[in-house]
């Protein structure tokens, strides 16, 4: 089964509401004067959560927004950058910051 654009966008704010939920649990946790392996724990799921949902993002732009002829016959005189389809560069370049 393909998943469609609305598929990958529900499925990645799934992702980030649950690592907002657990970054909520880290914070009441310090605020509540949790040990330290607690928030510790708590701190690597969020983490966890967010590495998953930016992985998620790059993988759906890798579905969705980069294909070589995209890349090649975007205008480069365009108003909106941001509205351009991501180069192989700039999705690699993205992809590291994650790393």
């Amino acid at each position: 089964m393909i998943e469609t654009p609305a598929d990958a966008q529900r499925r990645i704010l799934n992702r980030l509401k649950r690592a907002r939920g657990q970054l909520n649990a880290v914070i009441d946790s310090v605020e509540q004067g949790a040990d330290c392996r607690t928030v510790v724990s708590q701190l690597s799921a969020v983490t966890g959560a967010l590495d998953k949902a930016g992985f998620a993002i790059i993988s759906t732009a890798m579905r969705d927004c980069v294909t070589a002829d995209a890349a090649a016959s975007a205008p480069s005189d365009a108003a909106d950058p941001a509205a351009q389809p991501l180069t192989v560069g700039e999705l690699e370049k993205l992809f590291l910051t994650l790393a």
